[in-house]
């Protein structure tokens, strides 16, 4: 019974001395600084050809899917914030020959896929002459991102030459 009662002793007393408190102690605050962000848009370099008709008398639409747009917004903006996302486009030129007016453009943005909280909006704006805005967030709630691969619709005129036509499209994000 003297060794067990030894041996609980020698337990406490190194659980105590493992367990001290130390002769002095102090703290010491440490921080980090996070710094807002920049709101951002990446669109694809070259959309390749977005389909291919054949000419008639009344004319038809060609469509074709422009690729993966995404807008990153790392501003830690303000609750309620949003942005605007538009689109303008050139006609569509050929060679040689008379063009597709910028106005025979129209932009369909399709789903969003979000990330973060904010409410997104496709616009689909039918008209690229000028700069309109395709896609908006609002309600914005800290840092966000939307996602979205658009289908570009151009109205080909009838009596258009055979031929390949090639247009701009320029996305801007404020």
């Amino acid at each position: 019974m003297n060794q067990r009662h030894l041996f609980v002793v020698l337990l406490a007393a190194a659980l105590t001395v493992g367990f001290a408190a130390p002769a002095s102690a102090d703290t010491t605050d440490a921080k980090v600084t996070l710094t807002g962000g920049a709101l951002q848009i990446s669109v694809p370099l070259d959309a390749g050809n977005l389909g291919t008709r054949v000419n008639t008398v009344q004319g038809g639409t060609i469509s074709g899917p422009l690729g993966v747009v995404q807008v990153n917004d790392a501003r830690s903006a303000a609750a309620g914030s949003g942005w605007v996302m538009s689109v303008i486009s050139t006609a569509f030129t050929p060679f040689a020959g008379p063009t597709i007016p910028a106005s025979a453009v129209g932009y369909t943005a399709g789903s969003v896929t979000k990330v973060g909280t904010a409410t997104y909006t496709a616009n689909n704006p039918v008209n690229m002459t000028g700069v309109v805005a395709a896609v908006t967030a609002t309600g914005i709630t800290g840092d966000n991102s939307a996602t979205w691969n658009p289908t570009i619709n151009v109205l080909v005129p009838g009596g258009m030459a055979a031929g390949v036509y090639t247009a701009t499209i320029t996305h801007s994000v404020v």
